[in-house]
């Protein structure tokens, strides 16, 4: 029996994908726990469908990613924080302090799980942190941490 998996199914496929099975498989475990539907000319068309406009969201926001990942690269973020002597911080600077100030600066919301800060940023002066929007859409963002 051909069917739709609804669901990743471990040794059969992932999501969305197409398997043929048993028909006693599909019929005694697949279909009464709602993990895959028979593979009709309808549902066949019905996933085409589906597939085509999560592929075509999917397309919009890397489009918008990548713009604010150009606008970004441009900008430059001033934190200020309390520090000692010799430019030292007291603390240091997370990757939720730079999105507060990316924020109110600039209006742009970005997560705070995106930002990746290689080393803890302990130092007054100029430092730079990539922002990661999708594996191949990066931008760089340069901050200056003020005493």
């Amino acid at each position: 029996m051909n069917v739709i998996l609804l669901k990743d199914i471990k040794g059969l496929g992932k999501q969305g994908e197409t398997a043929n099975v048993n028909d006693g498989y599909a019929r005694n475990f697949l279909l009464p726990r709602g993990l895959v539907k028979e593979a009709t000319e309808a549902n066949l068309k019905n996933l085409e469908r589906q597939v085509a406009a999560q592929n075509a969201k999917e397309a919009e926001e890397r489009a918008e990613a990548q713009a604010v990942a150009e606008r970004i690269a441009l900008l430059r973020v001033q934190i200020k924080a309390k520090g000692g002597e010799g430019g030292r911080l007291f603390g240091s600077i997370t990757s939720k302090d730079i999105a507060d100030a990316l924020l109110a600066q600039h209006d742009i919301a970005v997560d705070k799980r995106k930002i990746e800060v290689a080393q803890p940023i302990k130092q007054a002066g100029e430092h730079s942190v990539d922002i990661r929007f999708y594996q191949d859409i990066t931008a760089k963002l340069r901050i200056e941490v003020e005493i």
